[in-house]
């Protein structure tokens, strides 16, 4: 595989979401790259409650920079019928996806 088809899993980097200020450096690393995979543990606990804003400037900035991101996720609902539904609409989005395994993950990161 080529460096610009890279797959970059986050907690192999050394990338995590926990503020705003995160985000900006995680698309810093991921330029160029096949994509970023985060999980649940990569994530701050704001990311899952919509009002926080940190899950809609994480994906804002990975759409306007085009960097396509996978997010692993077995149970959405979890965190609530709001953040399930943005899972929901997010299983087919061509930038960010919501997937239930890394290896999910890695498969749809690839095909594109």
């Amino acid at each position: 595989m080529n460096e610009e088809r890279r797959i970059i899993v986050a907690s192999d980097a050394g990338i995590s979401i926990r503020s705003f200020a995160d985000i900006s450096n995680a698309i810093g690393e991921c330029l160029g790259s096949g994509g970023l995979i985060l999980t649940e543990s990569d994530l701050a606990r704001e990311f899952f409650d919509l009002r926080s804003g940190l899950a809609g400037e994480l994906f804002q900035k990975f759409i306007n920079y085009k960097v396509r991101i996978a997010i692993v996720l077995r149970d959405p609902s979890a965190y609530g019928e709001r953040f399930a539904e943005l899972a929901y609409e997010h299983a087919s989005h061509n930038l960010i996806r919501f997937v239930r395994s890394q290896n999910e993950a890695n498969d749809w990161l690839l095909k594109s």
